[in-house]
């Protein structure tokens, strides 16, 4: 009898351990992979040189600061400025990134006399929640904020995301959205989650039992399954016009990852524009005016704007 009491006590103390280092190691790779990680002033002050953001542009126009509840009761926050235009972009930053580090494409739209709403994501900035949406849950964020303008006056929208922002705008483009959201300019994005998940791992040589590890974490803790996050699902059902922008020196996310968007986005709504020698999240910075030019043409040829 007491031998079996001792082989029970075993079993249940290696069990326990066994949980202990599930939970232990899943939010350690979680925290370092999926966890809400503030952007320290070095970090932002080196980006914004790498990137060529001029941080000081902000503080010359009026902001005003917008909040939000999301379904799932998150806060969300972002930066409205006001252009007294019946048109207004919404602007989404990429991952651990944050809306400052948008500085030049909102620049680029307050010339062309749109409004500018410069969000943050969940997990992000101000915003609150402790798991990043990876573009996915972004979506539904994306249409709490345009819910919210809609609420506040009548505009034509367009949506600009960069990097995860623009995985963001793709995967809202299959959502059943408003008339008058335009126009999605999608510059960079990942076309599958687990595709880019599994891609970036592999280049850091990262073990694939991580991986695992961390998806099932994310699934059982946080419910979020890394295989729905699939934009090219999204794009094939959009009625929305997209541009499609990628440089094709990423070696963060693969151009590859344009190509997979583009074909699976409907005929007669879609562009692309490859810009050579453009590294990741690099490709206004190197094409500059041929890049506003073809959002210019783009919005031309799809929409009134």
């Amino acid at each position: 009898m007491k031998i079996f009491a001792w082989v029970v006590i075993g079993i249940v103390g290696v069990l326990l351990l066994a949980l202990l280092w599930y939970l232990v190691v899943g939010a350690i790779v979680f925290k370092a992979t999926f966890g809400k990680k503030p952007m320290s002033r070095k970090r932002q002050l080196e980006n914004a040189k790498y990137y060529n953001i001029d941080l000081d542009w902000w503080n010359r126009y009026k902001f005003e600061k917008y909040k939000i509840k999301n379904v799932n009761g998150l806060t969300l926050v972002g930066h409205y400025y006001d252009n007294k235009s019946d048109k207004t972009a919404i602007i989404v930053h990429g991952y651990r990134s944050n809306y400052l580090e948008m500085q030049g494409i909102c620049d680029f739209y307050i010339r062309k006399g749109f409004n500018i709403l410069a969000v943050e994501d969940r997990a992000h900035g101000e915003s609150e929640g402790k798991c990043i949406g990876f573009g996915w849950y972004d979506r539904l964020d994306l249409m709490a904020w345009i819910k919210h303008l809609n609420e506040l006056q009548e505009t034509k929208i367009v949506l600009h995301g960069l990097s995860m922002g623009s995985t963001a705008v793709c995967s809202v483009s299959g959502e059943k959205l408003p008339e008058n959201v335009k126009a999605i300019i999608s510059d960079c994005g990942f076309s599958n989650g687990d595709q880019q998940f599994t891609y970036v791992m592999k280049k850091n040589k990262f073990p694939v039992i991580l991986k695992k590890h961390l998806y099932s974490y994310l699934k059982r803790v946080h419910g979020f399954d890394m295989k729905d996050v699939d934009a090219t699902k999204s794009v094939k059902n959009t009625k929305v016009p997209i541009l499609f922008i990628h440089g094709n020196a990423d070696d963060f996310v693969p151009v590859e990852n344009l190509y997979a968007l583009y074909n699976a986005a409907p005929d007669g709504k879609k562009d692309k524009f490859i810009v050579e020698g453009a590294g990741h999240a690099l490709s206004y910075n190197v094409a500059g005016k041929e890049y506003e030019k073809k959002i210019e043409s783009f919005l031309k040829t799809y929409t009134n704007l």
